[in-house]
């Protein structure tokens, strides 16, 4: 990542390499201007700020590895879409070093517009967001969830203005107000998270997505990593329930319009409120099939969905 900092007083040009040390200290600093001096082919760094200085040792800037180099024009994203997409799919992404193409982001840029869809093997998490000036071809990568990641904080520091991607066969460039951020992809073969979402569902629930969403939060509180989350759904009724060896056990009910048989599905406590959290609008679409198949969450529309694999319950 390169950041520019325009306002910077460069009495000399120089480069030198600190230690990740220097950004604690600094941000530990009192407000006001921060002092930096390196002296050629010296090991140590002067920073003096707020009143106080340090002496860091360091390295000389021939020994940092080279930076990559440019990779050309890109396709113009604007940032607040760029955010809506990254924020809602990267916490889907694994972070199982195992299987490196589930710890990925896949990001699609097209005609449709810009899709990116994360899955843990758990849950899938797709977004798409139409663009202005959409490529006239499909571009694909997969992207480490911690790039998206940061790079959707920094568009959200710029709060307008666009992100541009700009992709070759082994690394992205993501630049926004200046920053440039480069990354190498990730090799392998994505999932067609298109085969995984279920075309038909026995039921649609629509829940008022506030009150379902302090339902479960409250309920979730005892929920282990361990103890799942009993949806059990009868006619008009939805009952949140939860048992935990080590705490207790909880349970809430809800009006809902449910008119089918009576089914209960059980899901990951945490999965299952990301899922929620993340949708827009005042309603949830939880699309269900049986107890053993996942289940689908929606907002009002079809751009953002998220899968959910069901846990088996007990008895």
């Amino acid at each position: 990542m390169r950041v520019p900092l325009e306002d910077a007083g460069v009495e000399e040009h120089g480069s030198v390499v600190l230690p990740r040390l220097a950004a604690d200290l600094v941000r530990s600093m009192a407000p006001g201007p921060v002092s930096l001096v390196h002296n050629e082919n010296e090991g140590q760094v002067q920073v003096s700020g707020g009143g106080s200085s340090f002496s860091l040792n360091c390295h000389q800037a021939g020994e940092y590895p080279e930076l990559p180099s440019d990779t050309g024009v890109g396709v113009a994203i604007p940032a607040e879409r760029f955010i809506a997409c990254a924020d809602r799919v990267v916490r889907a992404a694994s972070r199982d070093e195992t299987r490196p193409v589930l710890t990925g982001v896949l990001v699609r840029i097209g005609p449709d517009g810009l899709t990116m869809a994360a899955t843990d093997s758990y849950r899938l998490s797709v977004r798409t967001v139409p663009l202005d000036s959409p490529p006239p071809e499909l571009m694909e990568a997969i992207l480490p969830a911690r790039a998206v990641a940061e790079a959707s904080r920094f568009a959200a520091q710029a709060k307008e203005g666009d992100v541009e991607i700009a992709l070759t066969e082994s690394q992205a460039t993501i630049r926004c107000a200046g920053v440039r951020m480069t990354t190498r992809l990730i090799d392998g073969q994505f999932p067609d998270y298109r085969q995984l979402i279920p075309a038909e569902f026995e039921q649609e629930v629509r829940l008022e997505r506030a009150e379902f969403l302090a339902v479960l939060t409250r309920i979730g509180v005892l929920a282990q990593r361990t103890s799942p989350l009993r949806l059990s759904f009868e006619q008009g009724q939805l009952t949140v329930a939860t048992v935990s060896d080590q705490v207790g056990e909880g349970r809430e009910s809800m009006p809902v319009p449910y008119s089918g048989e009576a089914m209960e599905i059980g899901f990951n406590a945490d999965f299952l409120r990301e899922g929620v959290d993340g949708l827009d609008g005042d309603e949830v679409r939880l699309g269900l099939i049986s107890p053993l198949r996942p289940g689908l969450l929606r907002g009002e529309g079809d751009d953002y969905r998220y899968l959910l694999m069901p846990i088996r319950l007990p008895g």
